[in-house]
């Protein structure tokens, strides 16, 4: 059980806290009365005046409602920064309706109705390319299949103008066998050559890749083109990479 805490006792200790370390440092140090600037009429209004942080009790908040506290009210997230698809931190935290589905608490079970739910909103989100399905280029997919470039944000963020975000399949998939992929996610490794490369089983690659959820409800697998990650180009490079007989995969 967390014990009750209030932000207004945190608060103040802190600005003390900077006050005494703001004093030892402070310019005016040493000067007189007289040589010191008048305060501004502002700056001198009683502390009755100021309004206090309103205290806030987290046992009396349920699991949610501490969350969205922690991330959106606290304090603790810089909310503010840019994103590169032009929005910002705060964006990227709110939940949509499938994310909201998907967050189960411990040993709670998906209900068949939410599972349906998950799996529509997932089937609606997808675009599919005018003219149907087609494979890209293998050589480029490779490359994105290999590469984790993109949306990161923070201090030192990712500049797309340069160089396009790659699809990160490696971290989670085994997909060639001339390079290492991860172990979290099942084998790509010849792919093409054990499924075929039917109209059927490219709209599944093309589905899984674009909104796993249609097939799998909450699953970890990202949303790539759902989100945006991915474009439908850049999605059928990477299911060449996995189709076509002449890229490693394959071999």
């Amino acid at each position: 059980m967390l014990k009750k805490t209030s932000i207004a006792a945190a608060l103040a200790t802190a600005t003390a806290v900077l006050l005494v370390a703001g004093g030892c440092a402070t310019p005016d140090t040493g000067k007189t009365e007289a040589a010191k600037p008048a305060q501004d009429a502002s700056a001198a209004k009683p502390a009755q005046d100021t309004p206090k942080p309103k205290a806030v009790d987290y046992t009396a908040m349920t699991p949610a409602a501490l969350a969205e506290y922690l991330i959106f009210e606290s304090g603790s997230y810089e909310l503010d920064q840019p994103t590169q698809e032009g929005t910002n931190g705060r964006a990227r935290l709110v939940q949509d309706e499938i994310q909201k589905i998907c967050s189960l608490k411990k040993g709670e079970e998906l209900s068949d109705e939410a599972r349906a739910k998950v799996m529509a909103l997932a089937a609606a989100s997808i675009k599919y390319p005018e003219g149907g399905i087609k494979l890209g280029d293998w050589k480029k997919g490779r490359e994105l299949a290999w590469s984790g470039f993109g949306y990161r944000t923070a201090h030192n963020p990712d500049k797309h103008a340069g160089r396009e975000a790659g699809g990160n399949c490696y971290n989670c998939h085994e997909l060639a066998t001339d390079r290492t992929g991860g172990t979290i996610g099942l084998t790509l490794t010849g792919f093409g050559k054990i499924r075929g490369s039917g109209p059927d089983m490219l709209k599944y690659a093309y589905d899984m890749i674009y909104n796993a959820n249609t097939y799998f409800p909450c699953t970890s697998m990202p949303r790539m083109g759902a989100n945006g990650v991915l474009n439908q180009q850049q999605i059928t490079d990477i299911m060449a990479y996995l189709f076509d007989p002449a890229s490693p995969v394959n071999k």
